[in-house]
């Protein structure tokens, strides 16, 4: 049986400031419909250049641990050759360097393989845009 590829376009509202949002979820959702119970892998992809997804625990406060580690590292200040939308900007064009644009997880059975308290994480520091896009792809 030749293998299938199933792909589709989430938007994610992610406001005016930095954010962590759960996909896990609309993950499963996907899933349900496109893997009808096949393994595979799902790949989960965000085309910007100043998000990245991560596989994190939430709930925790690991998220909000991420979030000031990434502050951390990648200040809001005007230090940045970046400067096309204003001081700290250039900061969110290094983020996919950290926290890549892309993951590829398991799927068995049409069920996401993630470990014990891992969920798939949007993660977005770039106050002026507040709408990202998830692209969610099965193939199986």
């Amino acid at each position: 049986m030749a293998g299938t590829f199933t792909t589709r376009t989430i938007n994610i509202a992610t406001g005016a400031a930095e954010t962590m949002h759960d996909l896990t979820n609309a993950c499963s959702a996907f899933l349900r419909e496109a893997a009808h119970r096949r393994s595979g892998l799902l790949n989960v992809f965000t085309p910007h250049a100043t998000s990245g997804l991560a596989i994190i625990e939430t709930g925790a406060d690991s998220d909000d641990d991420l979030l000031a580690a990434l502050r951390g590292v990648l200040p809001a200040d005007d230090h940045w050759g970046d400067r096309h939308s204003g001081p700290g900007h250039g900061s969110g064009h290094v983020l996919p360097a950290l926290v890549p644009p892309h993951a590829t997880l398991p799927v068995v059975e049409g069920e996401l393989v993630l470990g014990a308290s891992q969920s798939v994480v949007l993660v977005n520091t770039d106050r002026d845009s507040p709408e990202r896009q998830v692209q969610l792809s099965f193939l199986g």
